[in-house]
């Protein structure tokens, strides 16, 4: 409070202000460790914030896609979780009582309960861990373990489950493990070539494989551990039929099943839990994050049949977090009640179905994908093959070119006309569906539609570029090219000039994750989209390869003038604009 009230005093002095800003960035790089990550990539000093936005010590203000790692189901300082917060504080109830009962951990356990999947809820148990996800995961594989006298891990490539050892042992980065690794299912860099359902059912008939081979070299294991959406990994969103399938030889097996769902749960991919989309009901759920509504808190639920451990098996001095479970009752209770699971799904699928359509603009993009608000662009190198990139672009741009509503429509990002990209209940473009996605505005689910089940308005060159879009999905699944990290670090400081914050994950640190709020509303969410498809369009610009980045389209010339203008605004206008936005919200 008093560095905000320092800031504050000095808003009538610019200069000031920047030293201030400046100095607290640099008495932050000499004293923190060099282990420091976000700071590294987000130079900015946060004083207050509201919802979407952020505002630094400079008076920059900023539309915050990265919510606290996906933390932030509700946004910054929502009302409901500051009432709750201020309620446990007036009330004089201990703030720090280890695992001791009260009324708030009781209110909050009776919510979450509310909220679990069916076959879970019924006979299920929780335990508080040490307040982050990476302890609640430790505690899950203890669980299994003390639960089935076995000490092996399934873990897949690609995973994130944290930073402990045991963590990070299943996770995609470890060595030395007692985890045995399988392929993860994804369409763009299929471990098989193939992509698809058949790439996933090869990954499920490898894992069958390395279970039931007594010669494979791993033991019965303990437990698996999945991710209903890798996160960290890429943003890639396991297939419903491949998780039912985990789910099927899991059980078989007597393996029990572990989800963590640390960064997909509350709402956050369309559905409260990420593994509902599947109607998978697994033997243990690893939750954190979204569930202390902005403060540190995490636990497990399991099966009470696995409640096989001794008192004093897994604890932490913080697993009573008072102030954390008030404030993630009045979340998990808010998002319930607003049904915002169901407005990530329909704005979500809004979205990717508007990034699709960037995508099939500059070749810079390999794939754009995820489920709900949880959304990845990946970024790749140029194709540098002239033979070969003139073939991609005849595939991805088939039925662009044509009358109105290209790519290049001086629309895009700020008009009226309601341009669309549907896709289908996975979000896969091409498809008719509920919701498609307006250049200038975001078409919603209520909007007049062709008997086609387009919307109306829709032209048949907006349809071809729905089609171009699956044809480019298709196309490139058996052929990614290189991921481009430094692209991506790139179109991320672009996005931060612009007021947008975003975070960079996947493999090669090549994918422009967006996190948004659930409580994001439609001219939000345009606004975000806009600057990051200014971003991009910049750093097509400045490329050295700029003639491979974008792909020429109708009216191209005119979108390089509205950004080359916005980049102009940018410079000069970026708080007003973060304050509209913030206003809509």
């Amino acid at each position: 409070m008093a560095v905000t009230e320092s800031v504050r005093g000095d808003t009538s002095d610019s200069a000031g202000v920047g030293a201030a800003h400046e100095g607290i960035l640099r008495r932050q790089s000499a004293r923190e460790s060099a282990a420091r990550t976000y700071a590294r990539a987000l130079p900015i000093v946060p004083v207050r914030a509201r919802g979407l936005t952020i505002e630094g010590a400079d008076g920059s203000r900023y539309l915050d896609c990265l919510s606290g790692a996906g933390t932030l189901a509700l946004g910054h300082n929502h009302p409901v979780v500051l009432e709750a917060i201020r309620k446990v504080l007036d009330s004089g109830a201990p703030l720090h009582v280890l695992d001791l009962a009260t009324p708030v951990k009781d209110a909050f356990i009776t919510e979450l309960f509310r909220t679990l999947p069916p076959g879970l809820a019924d006979n299920a148990r929780v335990q508080f861990c040490g307040p982050a996800g990476t302890d609640a995961v430790e505690a899950a594989f203890k669980l299994v373990r003390a639960a089935t006298g076995r000490s092996g891990i399934l873990a897949f490539s690609g995973a994130y489950h944290g930073m402990t050892a045991g963590a990070l042992e299943a996770s995609g980065g470890a060595y030395d493990v007692r985890v045995a690794r399988l392929p993860y299912p994804q369409d763009y860099r299929c471990p098989f070539g193939v992509g698809g359902e058949h790439g996933a059912e090869l990954a499920a008939r490898w894992t069958e494989t390395v279970l039931d081979d007594p010669k494979s070299g791993v033991r019965h294991p303990a437990g698996m551990i999945l991710e209903p959406v890798q996160g960290e990994g890429g943003v890639i969103p396991a297939p419903d039929e491949w998780m039912r399938r985990m789910r099927q030889i899991t059980a078989d097996r007597s393996i029990p099943l572990i989800a963590d769902e640390v960064q997909t749960g509350v709402g956050r991919t369309g559905s409260f839990w990420a593994v509902e989309h599947s109607g998978v009901t697994p033997d243990v759920m690893v939750l954190s994050k979204a569930i202390g509504g902005s403060l540190p808190l995490a636990v497990i639920v399991y099966r009470d049949d696995l409640d096989a451990w001794q008192p004093g098996a897994h604890a932490g001095t913080f697993r009573g977090n008072q102030l954390a479970m008030a404030a993630g009752m009045a979340t998990l209770a808010y998002v319930r009640e607003n049904r915002l699971a169901e407005r990530a799904a329909d704005l979500g699928s809004r979205m990717l179905g508007q990034l699709r359509r960037l995508a099939a603009e500059f070749d810079c993009i390999g794939d754009v994908r995820g489920r709900g608000l949880m959304i990845g662009v990946e970024v790749v190198e140029p194709e540098a093959d002239p033979l070969r990139r003139r073939e991609r672009e005849r595939e991805r741009s088939a039925g662009l070119a044509g009358e109105g509503g290209a790519l290049g429509d001086p629309d895009w990002g700020g008009g009226v006309s309601d341009l669309a990209v549907p896709g289908d209940s996975a979000g896969r473009p091409g498809m008719p569906h509920g919701a498609g996605v307006g250049i200038g505005g975001l078409v919603g689910p209520g909007s007049a539609r062709t008997p086609g089940g387009w919307p109306t308005g829709v032209t048949p060159a907006d349809r071809a570029a729905g089609a171009a879009a699956a044809a480019m999905q298709s196309s490139q699944d058996h052929h990614p090219r290189p991921a481009a990290p430094e692209l991506a670090v790139a179109i991320q400081r672009e996005c931060l000039r612009r007021g947008l914050i975003v975070e960079l994950g996947g493999r090669h640190s090549s994918v422009v994750r967006l996190l948004p709020p659930l409580t994001i509303s439609d001219e939000q969410a345009t606004a975000v989209l806009d600057r990051l498809a200014d971003a991009v369009a910049a750093v097509s610009r400045n490329h050295p390869g700029h003639d491979r980045l974008q792909r020429p389209q109708p009216g191209q010339q005119r979108r390089a003038d509205r950004a080359e203008s916005t980049d102009r605004a940018d410079r000069a206008g970026q708080g007003d604009r973060a304050d509209r936005a913030d206003e809509a919200g």
